[in-house]
């Protein structure tokens, strides 16, 4: 398995060298730079192009691209032309909130997805399936920026039970005054989130629990006497979690891409919003970072997926 990874690591090469050059192209092909119009309106021309050529924005654009993997490769993403630091101390700050942030909803999502898919396959065309199958298609349904607007205007605006914005209130204070405080304002986000996100996984447990429970091997198994819950647990609910663990990798990956929805509507400083204001504010620099880091992780969650499959299902192997 291990020639496998390292032969999948070594096709993930040329892939991050086609990635950095369409994003880097894309990103110098958008409207706009990141001085005009964010500064002082009556500026001196003069003093715009300075910076321009101080930024090396007048070089040819090949010169731009091997300046900006040169010092990749020394671990230097630039300096961020609207927050004037580092990019990679910017990005890290963020990605802090954003782990502990997707962490919970992963956690959420999953102690609310599995229980429901349980009971949808075990209770077949009963009332239980038919509610949480009701449940799935409004989730499915709604549109996930209409849920976090309203949970964000009746818990947190009418109701006044959670912080609207930021990741800690300004007053905390010691270990576990900051550590509450960030609980509180992850707890809402994250169950909102995670609401949202149980559709896939309970259709799948479910589906999963249904086809198994008429295999051959069921039948042979309560053939021979053994326990209905012991079939069940160890037959039929074991070969169904195996189409969840083939996203989990991506589900492991995506912990630090953050969600650009409902951390624009909570005003959560993680990743997803990073993401948005360097879109709106032409930050060059902060954006081709964090699309490259973007394709890094989908490409190592699909290799941890992968590999995940053929640790949980024995019978796979990575080709």
């Amino acid at each position: 398995m291990w020639k496998t990874v390292l032969r999948r690591l070594l096709i993930m090469i040329p892939q991050l060298i086609i990635l950095s050059i369409i994003v880097f192209a894309l990103a110098k092909l958008m409207p706009g730079d990141p001085f005009t119009g964010l500064i002082n309106p009556n500026t001196d021309p003069k003093e715009l192009i300075r910076l321009k050529q101080e930024a090396g924005l007048y070089d040819p654009m090949w010169v731009q691209y091997f300046r900006w993997i040169g010092n990749l490769f020394h671990g230097d993403l630039g300096m961020s032309y609207i927050q004037k630091v580092p990019v990679t101390s910017l990005i890290a700050s963020r990605a802090v909130n954003t782990f502990w942030l997707s962490l919970l909803t992963v956690i959420l999502t999953y102690a609310i997805a599995v229980p429901m898919g349980i009971t949808q396959g075990r209770y077949q065309d009963k009332w239980q399936d038919q509610a949480i199958q009701i449940f799935n298609y409004i989730t499915f349904a709604v549109p996930g920026f209409v849920v976090y607007i309203l949970g964000l205007w009746l818990f947190g605006y009418t109701l006044n039970w959670f912080p609207i914005s930021g990741s800690v209130s300004a007053n905390a204070s010691g270990f576990f005054g900051i550590l509450l405080s960030r609980l509180d304002h992850m707890i809402l986000p994250a169950i909102l989130a995670a609401i949202i996100s149980t559709t896939v996984t309970v259709q799948y447990l479910r589906t999963g629990i249904v086809d198994n429970k008429v295999e051959d091997y069921v039948r042979t198994a309560r053939s021979k006497g053994v326990p209905e819950k012991v079939v069940f647990n160890k037959h039929i609910l074991r070969n169904s979690l195996l189409p969840i663990a083939a996203f989990f990798g991506n589900t492991i990956t995506g912990l630090l891409s953050g969600s650009v929805i409902i951390e624009t509507v909570f005003s959560y400083p993680g990743m997803g919003k990073l993401f948005i204001d360097s879109i709106s504010q032409r930050d060059y620099t902060t954006l081709t970072a964090l699309i490259l880091i973007y394709g890094i992780l989908t490409l190592i969650g699909n290799l941890l997926s992968d590999i995940i499959m053929s640790i949980v299902d024995p019978r796979i192997r990575i080709q």
